[in-house]
């Protein structure tokens, strides 16, 4: 049995009257991400930890934000995509915790649609995900509300 651990890190800005998409749960607020994609930090995060616990670089390597492709893309598409290649690889997710650091809102009355959401995405028990949510104590640019970002581990065994 081959035991693999991956961190990832992910951040955007926040911009007025665009979506807030975080683990691919849309929620309420009166900021977005800017970005390519959806800007779900949460998700590329994740994405980042998969791939780089195969060392399989990371989310920019595989998803480039200069390719049109990606432009708006719902970065679920791009966790699927991710977590096919770590089973073609012969890995499969043990578990996932991934922590969201951001001011407002507050995201505990969504943190049970987001672990539904990625245990159907990537095919594991909801039991082995982790979603949690802390604010930076109004520090730092989370704490000015100028930006969100989010950090993942998962754990992959593989055959």
């Amino acid at each position: 049995m081959d035991i693999r651990v991956g961190c990832g890190y992910d951040v955007h800005a926040l911009g007025d009257g665009l979506r807030l998409v975080l683990c691919g749960v849309e929620v309420p607020h009166t900021k977005g991400c800017i970005a390519h994609s959806d800007g779900d930090v949460a998700i590329h995060a994740i994405c980042d930890a998969l791939l780089g616990a195969l060392a399989l670089g990371d989310i920019g390597k595989l998803f480039p934000d200069t390719d049109a492709k990606y432009k708006g893309i719902d970065s679920t598409i791009l966790l699927k995509e991710v977590v096919d290649i770590i089973s073609a690889k012969g890995y499969n997710i043990s578990n996932i915790d991934c922590t969201i650091a951001m001011q407002r809102p507050k995201l505990r009355p969504h943190i049970d649609a987001m672990r539904a959401r990625l245990s159907e995405v990537v095919g594991i028990d909801i039991e082995r995900i982790s979603v949690k949510a802390t604010t930076t104590e109004r520090l730092g640019f989370e704490g000015r509300e100028e930006g969100v970002s989010a950090t993942a581990v998962v754990l992959l065994i593989g055959a």
